[in-house]
């Protein structure tokens, strides 16, 4: 791993050299990658045009998909499969749409996903799905399923659905150590996904480790990296702790001088884009976006990797 992180120095340096300019002089000419976004439902009106500007920013990019979560318990259910509907529709974009075990019977569940394959979606990311707020963790509906992969082997027999699922390069906080995420993960491809998303991480070998581990346990499905362009360092630092993601000490030393100089998105802009180079470097293809329903630092990061618009989305959008 290149440590110019150190000391700042690489704040320092990519202050002052555009992004374009930095990777062509230190990758070369670099592949273009697959890109696809995660977008949330919204629960206000205000969120609402939030969600619907940020589609119609980032549909131009040519994604391959875009999925749309879940709340926590479940409690966004209805505005996900609202906000499936039209973006497949409106947009004419492939949707993956989160489904999850919580607060709900099997029945319903798999009611919800035969509503989506009616309205032409067929993507599903599935899901355990986190816990209600205030409760002391997942516990699964009394005719519900009992995991992820239960959810996941219902789906393969029903067939028709392209069935991507969660993965965790660190650590989740419920297991006991990466061995176990990766056997986890095993199981859910047995189970008939199709492919995975990771969580985010701040590191590019992480993923590879990760990657590495998965290949010795026999799991050859893709697996995606999920990115997060950090709009807000003390935000993500927290979203970190809660999901087990290790946080460098040179990312604290480095927002805490961009933020005295008022150039927190520069290094933010950079620092993504740097990450996903990386990951090119080492062999991946596609790349997923955890946008927060705020398209600026997605759309730049794309941009700087060369993702250009496409015509024809230009004008839908």
């Amino acid at each position: 791993m290149r440590q110019p992180h150190v000391n700042c120095e690489y704040y320092e340096f990519v202050s002052q050299i555009p992004i374009r300019y930095k990777l062509r002089n230190n990758k070369g000419l670099i592949m273009t990658p697959r890109i696809s976004f995660e977008f949330f439902p919204p629960q206000s009106l205000d969120a609402s045009f939030r969600l619907w500007d940020t589609v119609r920013e980032l549909a131009p990019l040519d994604p391959g998909f875009v999925s749309v979560t879940y709340g926590a318990g479940g409690t966004t259910r209805e505005l996900t499969h609202d906000a499936v509907g039209i973006i497949h529709r409106r947009y004419g974009l492939n949707v993956a749409a989160h489904l999850t075990c919580v607060d709900a019977s099997k029945a319903e569940t798999l009611a919800i996903a035969r509503a989506y394959k009616d309205v032409g979606v067929r993507e599903i990311v599935a899901l355990r799905g986190d816990a209600p707020s205030g409760s002391d963790g997942f516990r699964a509906h009394k005719d519900g399923f009992a995991s992820s992969v239960d959810l996941i082997g219902a789906l393969a027999d029903e067939g028709g659905f392209h069935i991507r699922v969660g993965a965790y390069p660190e650590p989740h906080p419920e297991a006991a150590n990466t061995d176990a995420d990766v056997a986890w993960l095993k199981r859910k491809v047995d189970a008939g996904a199709n492919s995975a998303i990771t969580q985010f991480f701040f590191e590019a070998d992480t993923f590879f480790r990760f990657r590495d581990a998965c290949e010795r346990a026999g799991i050859d499905v893709p697996i995606i990296p999920g990115i997060l362009p950090i709009e807000n360092w003390s935000g993500v630092r927290k979203f970190a702790a809660n999901c087990g993601t290790q946080v460098p000490a040179w990312l604290d030393d480095g927002f805490e001088k961009a933020k005295r100089d008022g150039r927190e998105e520069l290094l933010s802009t950079a620092l993504a884009t740097e990450l996903c180079s990386d990951l090119i470097d080492g062999g991946v293809e596609d790349l997923h976006f955890y946008t927060l329903n705020k398209p600026h630092l997605t759309r730049n990061v794309a941009h700087a990797l060369g993702v250009t618009t496409s015509a024809e989305l230009r004008d839908v959008a």
